[in-house]
């Protein structure tokens, strides 16, 4: 043996071998290496050993050929990864045919959180899409207007001059232009028979405006098409609606029944996903003939909401080097004082949507809620699953066993168990995407939104499926398929597997307490978002809002106030009324310097201004504390002020504010009373410093305090009344409560979405508590039975039941409330005036939870307090 070991019988070499044995189809590998060897050896009888491995290499090299390698089949073939996974498919189908009550209940779960999270996916991508579009957005900016008194007061807009100044004067940017937007103005088509009328969102735009923003046009050049006064270009379906078939180049649009523009172009109709919602532009150079106040050329003092700047860098400037551009600029053209007082900003085209503090329609903070509540539920259902694949794994342990005798390998039975995951996940995906696509239009309705699914066009939906799909197959499928296969054969055929066989109950309960910690977080949040939003929109506001139909009052015609006041007052349904700017609550908020009565300075806050006639506060209900209210003349200037403004000017008693002389706005007028403080905005913000005068030319709205005993009559007594004074217009009211209701649009969003997701958790939970209970009877057939023999009471069965579920019902309270208690205070901050969280939220969560839980498992529950004890002992 020695001699041998120390002279080793010649070989081919190894290498050779090697690589014969990876192409080799099994099939032939044997035969080859045989003939092979037997050549081999026959030539070393009269070659050297060099030659022969030579010769054995050239006969490897002369038999590598497509029909003798890998592509020759045979019966004796083994089965590849494919025909695996087709076959694991086909027994996986068969188990699922027989379980089809395990089946149906995951899919459910399944789809319910699929579905939840398709539709997550595409409101954040929706929101998160908005102006990307363009090409160059990295390098748009919009100016904007910062005022620094006693506290930051942000404007998107900008002063009139700032377009110019900063065009001439820096070179940071490629494009400067400046773009005045107005809502809902009047369009008519002179140029028909029957002059139509219609109410759009138009802008005066200078033609650079359309070199920075992505707009395109159908129909004419952008750089010429709004160069001269008096054209426009309207979108592609304003077009249509307007002119249908005929060529709309050249037809006559009429603007607030004072300014006619030639269309010039057709732009291409606007994606849904921009905040630019102008579908009529006209030449900047008419702007002065439309709104003279805003345009004013050397006033620096005021910057309105409606005047904004936009701006196109040069490549390779930051934003900061803008900023500071903007610091020296503010320096250059307001006094030490005043370039304290207003600051530019410039501010990137990414963060317009999301940005509340310059009317942004959507806080990022929101969508990272959302993105983590659809985490939250792909959790719950992936937990779900585990709990009912679990509770099955007794059933099926006998099956395993048979399979494992029979040669099944561990791998090979995790892989079939994962098949079944991967069946009913794919079921699942596929009723999940016709659940969203169905359900998308009520959405959008719900909502105000634009969302729709595209599959195959939308790059980043399907890779967001895809990986959903393989997520949701593995963290489902995993810890059950290990569980399955690893039952020992033995203990499988005999049915003596136990707990700590299959996993193990303490997973078991961790996992339905996630489940329920994350709907009770979900139950809180809603009930105190709830509680928030009934608090805001039933709570005094220190002023009357039910009763009140608000009427617009035209720009060019405020010349008929009287007339129209006349004409409403002899409506036997209209109790009061009065013209204003706007109503005490309202997104209109003017505001100016006020210096008091001997001051030498003005104060170092913002006053804002409530415009109206002598009957705004008897219409509005606002409460006189001291002094007197308001001369009906236009002519004699005074002032209310209202509490806050008193405080701000440090003044105890409100006595010794009337009478004194105020200087607001450049106007000296005399404080004549005091009104109590009243809610000028929405409960996000404090009460601001309000005072109220007479100022016909800023009345833009008529307030009616309407008799709700007869309304439909009153309000088409009204209707017919203002119809006759402003024939050439559109008729619109709303109610102010209505509007008032408008400020917490976003939060009402939230909490209707918030209270959809929360009711479909409990439901998942709730499946996975069925699961839980499924998994216990199971495992305490045997406990069940005897307990019955011995003369338990179906109370007392229920009840080893019940207590398992309800301490993992309050443990996941325990959980859940400290973070959600954490969680709520923080988005209350977000309301100056809020409610506070009390135990009473936390009580309601876990009843609501425990009455859920209850009815989920009392079927199984009761199902198996009332089962045969023969029967129980039996199945042992």
């Amino acid at each position: 043996m020695n001699k041998s070991s120390k002279n080793p019988s010649p070989s081919p070499p190894r290498w050779a071998e090697q690589f014969l044995e990876w192409i080799a189809a099994d099939h032939l590998l044997e035969e080859v290496q045989g003939d092979l060897q037997e050549l081999f050896e026959k030539r070393l009888q009269y070659d050297s050993l060099r030659k022969a491995r030579w010769l054995y290499v050239l006969d490897l090299l002369k038999l590598i050929h497509p029909r003798l390698w890998r592509k020759k089949s045979s019966p004796d073939s083994p089965l590849t990864p494919f025909i695996m996974f087709r076959h694991n498919l086909v027994i996986a189908f068969r188990n699922l045919q027989r379980r089809k009550a395990y089946m149906l209940i995951n899919v459910l779960g399944l789809t319910l959180g699929i579905a939840c999270a398709i539709q997550i996916f595409t409101l954040v991508k929706y929101h998160l899409s908005f102006d990307a579009f363009h090409t160059k957005a990295d390098r748009i900016y919009r100016i904007t207007t910062e005022f620094h008194n006693d506290k930051i007061s942000y404007n998107p807009g900008v002063p009139s001059p700032l377009g110019d100044a900063f065009r001439n004067d820096y070179t940071l940017a490629e494009k400067v232009a400046l773009v005045a937007s107005f809502p809902d103005r009047l369009v008519s088509i002179p140029a028909s028979r029957d002059v139509n009328k219609f109410e759009e969102n138009i802008a005066f735009a200078e033609p650079a405006y359309f070199d920075i923003l992505d707009f395109p046009l159908l129909q004419g050049d952008k750089n010429t098409v709004l160069a001269q006064p008096n054209t426009a270009i309207i979108t592609q379906r304003l077009a249509a609606k307007y002119f249908g078939e005929k060529d709309p180049v050249g037809q006559t649009i009429r603007i607030d029944n004072k300014l006619d523009f030639i269309i010039t172009g057709i732009l291409q109709n606007l994606p849904p996903t921009t905040d630019r919602r102008q579908e009529i532009y006209l030449s900047f150079h008419n702007l002065k003939d439309h709104s003279p106040w805003i345009i004013e050329k050397d006033w620096w003092w005021s910057a309105s909401k409606s005047l904004q700047c936009f701006i196109l860098l040069k490549p390779g400037i930051a934003p900061a080097q803008v900023n500071q551009a903007l610091v020296n600029l503010s320096n250059k053209y307001y006094d030490a004082n005043a370039a304290k007082l207003f600051q530019f900003r410039a501010q990137s085209l990414s963060d317009i949507h999301f940005n509340a503090d310059l009317d942004g329609h959507m806080n990022k903070s929101n969508l990272w809620a959302l993105s983590l509540i659809g985490f939250f539920l792909i959790i719950t259902t992936c937990v779900n699953f585990i709990n009912l694949a679990t509770a099955q794994a007794l059933s099926r342990s006998k099956e395993i066993g048979v399979r494992k005798v029979l040669g099944s390998m561990r791998r090979q039975l995790y892989w079939q168990f994962m098949a079944e995951t991967a069946l009913i996940v794919m079921l699942a995906m596929g009723m999940a995407l016709i659940i969203a696509f169905i359900s998308f239009p009520y959405i959008n309705q719900l909502f105000d939104i634009q969302l729709s699914i595209s599959l195959f066009s939308d790059v980043y939906l399907l890779a967001f499926l895809c990986a959903l799909l393989l997520v949701v197959i593995f963290f489902s499928g995993s810890y059950p398929g290990l569980v399955l296969a690893g039952f020992q054969p033995v203990l499988a055929l005999k049915g003596k597997l136990t707990q700590r066989h299959i996993g193990g109950f303490s997973l078991r309960k961790g996992l339905v307490i996630t489940q329920f910690a994350i709907s009770q977080l979900l139950i809180i949040g809603t009930i105190v978002i709830a509680s928030q939003m009934r608090y805001a929109q039933q709570a005094d506001m220190g002023f009357d809002k039910e009763t009140i139909v608000m009427l617009p009052v035209p720009d060019n015609e405020k010349s008929k106030i009287s007339t129209l006041g006349s004409m409403l007052s002899q409506i036997t349904g209209v109790e009061k009324m009065t013209f204003c700017n706007a109503a005490p609550a309202s997104e209109l908020l003017p505001s100016t310097s006020i210096q008091f009565d001997s001051r030498t300075e003005s104060e170092k806050f913002s006053i804002y201004l409530k415009a109206g006639d002598d009957q705004y506060t008897s219409t509005f209900g606002l409460q006189i504390v001291a002094g007197h209210n308001l001369n009906p003349s236009d002519t004699i200037r005074e002032y209310l002020l209202n509490e806050t403004a008193l405080q701000k000017l440090g003044i105890a008693s409100t006595q010794d504010a009337v009478g004194k002389t105020a200087i607001i706005n450049g106007y000296k007028g005399t404080v004549v009373g005091i009104v109590k403080d009243f809610h000028n905005r929405s409960f996000h913000a404090a009460i601001d410093p309000i005072y109220i005068t007479t100022l016909s030319n800023n009345y833009g709205s008529c307030a009616v305090k309407v008799n709700m005993a007869n309304l439909k009559p009153t309000l088409t007594a009204i209707e017919k009344a203002w119809g006759q004074v402003y024939a050439d217009h559109i008729y619109t009211y709303t109610f102010l409560d209505e509007k008032i209701a408008r400020f917490y649009a976003l939060d009402n969003m939230m909490l209707r979405l918030i209270q959809l997701f929360a009711g479909i958790a409990i439901i998942i939970g709730c499946l996975g508590l069925y699961g839980m209970v499924s998994f216990m009877a199971a495992q305490k057939t045997k406990e069940v039975g005897i307990r019955k023999v011995l003369g338990a009471s179906v109370g007392s069965i229920l009840w080893l039941f019940g207590k398992e579920f309800i301490r993992l019902l309050l443990i996941s309270f325990v959980v859940a409330a400290p973070v959600a208690w954490w969680v709520m205070n923080n988005w209350l901050e977000n309301f100056t005036y809020r409610v506070e969280i009390g135990w009473n939220v936390f009580v309601l969560a876990v009843f609501v939870t425990m009455g859920v839980a209850i009815l989920a498992v009392g079927y199984k529950s009761v199902r198996a307090a009332l089962m045969n004890p023969t029967r129980s002992l039996r199945s042992e």
